[in-house]
């Protein structure tokens, strides 16, 4: 299990008034209503689609992808993306701040995150992944060789796996190192021709008058809390998804000359855009 990362000072403290609570019942009780709505619809959609499709899903995506893009109506927050979207087969990497990033990149583009094996068990949060088709993985090398062949299952079918290379969230005001672990994956002889990687920058400009990390969410921070703040500010911020041009995987020779390419296209998109 990767170590969470730590900020040198503490959080921004929350304080919350009573404008603030009315805005967390009215937009909490909104987004709880599209989540689970529409969650309990695409299991039913998922009773027909999988005995009909296997692990393809040419449906219940669509319905992910549209409780994504209403969770920041409903939060207030502006959504912009640039650049092409990868039509090929293969993965798609990021950097990781917040759990919004899971909206955000679900919002532009339909992707299959990969998340360790842990997230499956958390009440909520593991239930929402399991239905959307998240890949869960155990960090045992015991199990590598059958990793790599659900890996190679995914995205045969024609899946985009999507990863944080980073390991972790952050403050958002950073990029830290990208582990290569991952990246092994795709260079098996089933894959390494046929698929590519496409870079991504989740960039998020904070609320007026809120500091630049208020998105952010790391180490040991209280996930009900960060949403409390994110459903009760009165001017909400807003994310930048920026798409940077796909590279196939036949072109680098191993692991680490991948993830160091993806890192650096992402470090410095996101020098550009925040510094």
């Amino acid at each position: 299990m990767n170590p969470t990362w730590e900020s040198e000072t503490d959080p921004d403290p929350v304080r919350i008034g009573p404008g603030g609570w009315m805005r967390v019942a009215l937009r909490g009780s909104a987004l709880a209503i599209l989540v689970f709505g529409c969650l309990l619809v695409l299991l039913l959609v998922r009773l027909i689609e999988r005995p009909l499709f296997g692990v393809k899903r040419p449906v219940t995506p669509f319905i992910t992808q549209f409780v994504c893009r209403n969770a920041f109506r409903i939060l207030g927050m502006e959504f912009s993306a640039s650049g092409r979207l990868m039509s090929e087969h293969g993965a798609v990497v990021a950097n990781h701040s917040s759990w919004l990033d899971i909206f955000a990149l679900n919002a532009r583009k339909r992707v299959y995150f990969v998340s360790k094996s842990e997230v499956a068990g958390w009440p909520g949060i593991g239930w929402l992944a399991r239905a959307t088709g998240t890949v869960f993985i155990e960090r045992n090398p015991a199990r590598a060789r059958e990793q790599t062949a659900l890996f190679e299952q995914r995205l045969l079918a024609g899946h985009k796996l999507l990863f944080f290379p980073e390991g972790t969230s952050t403050d958002g005001l950073r990029i830290l190192p990208f582990k290569t672990t991952l990246f092994e994956a795709f260079l098996t002889d089933n894959l390494k021709n046929t698929v590519c990687v496409q870079p991504v920058n989740v960039i998020y400009h904070p609320p007026r008058g809120q500091p630049a990390r208020f998105y952010g969410w790391w180490g040991d921070m209280d996930f009900g809390t960060h949403l409390i703040k994110t459903l009760a500010v009165r001017h909400p911020g807003s994310v930048e998804l920026v798409y940077h041009p796909a590279v196939p995987v036949a072109d680098f020779a191993n692991r680490k000359a991948l993830a160091a390419h993806c890192e650096t296209v992402v470090r410095t998109c996101h020098a550009a855009r925040t510094g």
